[in-house]
């Protein structure tokens, strides 16, 4: 693949992928690891919505919410997701296919003690995806679980991360006369090696 240069260059997609989330992080104003997750629910409709990913590994993606969530129970229910991050500043995207598995170990409860304690407490106090009464309700709920757990609140165990094994990662750049440039990796298995491929825009 002699023309796969410059923001595509090298073998890695997770690197690349860290690359050009260090270029976001510069130049969006908000969310730079905004990323619109995909999941299916029991009857195979899709559903998307926007999380934070929180971190890129060297064969993964990680990112964090309530496992009562309706998004928790519909990964759960399928083992797959997928999701899509796209940066207006730099007229790119990334688009990421693959199974998941829970992280709720000590890498887990780490990026739980790094939050601020309001979001801690919060984790706590929100039913996600349920019907809430008022916000004065959860207000409420929060001043419960302040009052129980205190200032320094342990992990919920309803509440931890989600790592996505990729097994196919696309990059999207903005090209004159809308002929974009894309490369996808593609692999089989996450234990596999990747095919690279040029896509027509």
């Amino acid at each position: 693949m002699s023309d796969r240069t410059g923001i595509f260059a090298g073998d890695d997609p997770f690197q690349i992928a860290r690359n050009w989330l260090a270029e976001a992080e510069k130049a969006e104003l908000n969310d730079p690891n905004a990323i619109a997750l995909s999941t299916v629910d029991a009857d195979g409709l899709p559903n998307a919505r926007m999380v934070l990913l929180k971190e890129i590994e060297n064969n993964a993606f990680v990112f964090y919410t309530n496992y009562e969530s309706a998004k928790a129970q519909e990964i759960e229910q399928a083992g797959k997701a997928a999701f899509v991050m796209h940066w207006k500043s730099l007229r790119r995207q990334i688009r990421v296919r693959g199974t998941v598995t829970r992280e709720e170990g000590p890498q887990a409860d780490d990026y739980y003690r790094s939050r601020s304690l309001k979001s801690r407490l919060g984790a706590w106090a929100s039913k996600q995806s349920r019907p809430l009464e008022s916000r004065t309700a959860l207000m409420t709920e929060v001043a419960k679980v302040t009052a129980r757990h205190g200032p320094n609140p342990a992990r919920p165990s309803f509440w931890g991360g989600f790592r996505i094994s990729p097994v196919e990662i696309e990059f999207w750049a903005d090209g004159a006369f809308r002929l974009h440039d894309r490369f996808v990796w593609r692999r089989q298995a996450p234990e596999k090696n990747w095919t690279i491929t040029r896509l027509n825009p």
